[in-house]
């Protein structure tokens, strides 16, 4: 909407607000969300990060010594359903992940997001990428991983919806997050690179056209094929499509198997979805009235 438009509404409505209630902004809650409690706080959510890193550690290092034949990187054309992969050649070992949540913490950002109670804001993310090297941490396990996997030779390459923009800035992040160095273009991969967007199997493929991919990590699904957001599993009431999706054979056979989810009970599209989403018909209670059994 363009600016004069906008200040016309104002002047017309002007009358009308003078004599409305304004409701007060909900005050910000006392405590973090539970999420961010258990993703940033917790001994348990600790726990469960240490446990994907120790088996990804352990799957690595298996398939180094075997040699695959196949990446981990689904080929073009393929499907869920019939899932392909990138043959692997001669080419040297690699291991993708995603930044945000998977390798690093963000927990200056979201300490910001927890008091203020504004929730996701694109102006403040982008000044956090920018300005937020400072208050950025390893996932538990991700920084003795990353160097575990660097010393068995594979190389380690970050796939993030970060803005290209903002590239050095995320460079000197993942520093300083203890997670290593990173060149732009060659050990990491940002938004902008492409003309995908926030879609990331373009950039998955031009790592696997260089790189055997025998490992990759993420919080999000896309984070690992973007047919996992495509078409009826993009829809609105897609939540236990895409539940189902992460389920079926062979798919269901990758997790921990090449592909590794970190968890991230604070944002992104694991937190879709309403009552009817979540909870089917025939799995719900409600306590019986006094006096029935």
């Amino acid at each position: 909407m363009s600016m004069p438009k906008r200040l016309g509404w104002g002047l017309l409505l002007a009358p009308l607000a003078a004599c409305a209630t304004v409701a007060p902004s909900p005050a910000p809650s006392v405590n973090p969300p539970a999420g961010m409690r258990y993703l940033y706080g917790s001994g348990e959510g600790a726990a469960i990060s240490a446990q994907a890193w120790n088996a990804l550690l352990a799957y690595v290092s298996a398939r180094v010594k075997a040699r695959p034949a196949d990446s981990v990187v689904l080929a073009d054309g393929a499907s869920l359903a019939a899932p392909r992969f990138v043959p692997c050649g001669d080419k040297p070992f690699a291991a993708v992940f995603d930044v945000d949540e998977t390798v690093m913490l963000n927990t200056g950002y979201e300490y910001h997001d927890a008091k203020t109670g504004k929730g996701f804001d694109d102006a403040a993310w982008d000044a956090w990428e920018k300005t937020g090297e400072g208050a950025v941490g390893p996932v538990p396990g991700a920084d003795q991983g990353l160097a575990a996997l660097r010393g068995l030779g594979v190389t380690v390459i970050f796939n993030t919806n970060r803005s290209a923009a903002n590239a050095d800035a995320t460079v000197r992040a993942i520093k300083a997050a203890g997670l290593g160095d990173a060149v732009h273009g060659q050990t990491l991969y940002l938004s902008g690179d492409d003309a995908m967007g926030s879609r990331k199997d373009g950039r998955r493929a031009t790592i696997a056209a260089r790189y055997c991919v025998i490992a990759m990590g993420g919080d999000q699904l896309g984070d690992f094929s973007d047919l996992f957001n495509a078409g009826p599993l993009n829809a609105e009431k897609a939540v236990p499509a895409r539940r189902v999706a992460t389920l079926q054979p062979p798919v269901a056979g990758l997790w921990g198997n090449g592909w590794f989810v970190m968890p991230n009970p604070v944002y992104g599209s694991g937190l879709k979805g309403g009552f009817d989403d979540i909870f089917p018909m025939d799995k719900r209670w409600a306590p019986p009235a006094i006096g029935e059994k």
